[in-house]
């Protein structure tokens, strides 16, 4: 298993890798809209905190030699599932080889964050 890190995107702030690398897969961890260099929430809209969580599962996605092109499966939370269509229209323009998907609602993400994108991706 290989660590994959970079400073483009939010440091981990627990026992975990920003994502890991195994037999030419990539998984990242949850991203929620962190700014990398200040550590703090960006955005009040589902909007500017999906487009800051697609920045940085990109720049995970590039520190790990792929793209959001490449996505097998995302798993993505939302803790107001009203926002669906919202959150939809910003990941449609990064996620265009539509992988398959889970969506779910939940009651909180850390940092009170509207949403949170996990990755699995060919290298």
């Amino acid at each position: 298993m290989k660590i994959i890190h970079t400073d483009k995107a939010p440091a981990a702030v627990g026992p975990y890798s920003q994502a890991t690398e195994v037999n030419g897969l990539i998984y990242t961890s949850g991203q929620i809209a962190l700014d990398p260099a200040t550590g703090n929430l960006v955005g009040d809209t589902i909007e500017e905190q999906t487009e800051q969580v697609m920045k940085n599962l990109c720049a995970v996605l590039e520190a790990a030699g792929t793209s959001p092109e490449k996505a097998v499966k995302t798993l993505c939370f939302l803790t107001d599932i009203g926002d669906f269509a919202a959150f939809n229209e910003v990941y449609t323009k990064y996620f265009t080889g539509k992988p398959a998907r889970s969506c779910v609602g939940i009651s909180a993400l850390p940092k009170g964050a509207k949403c949170e994108v996990e990755v699995i991706a060919e290298k």
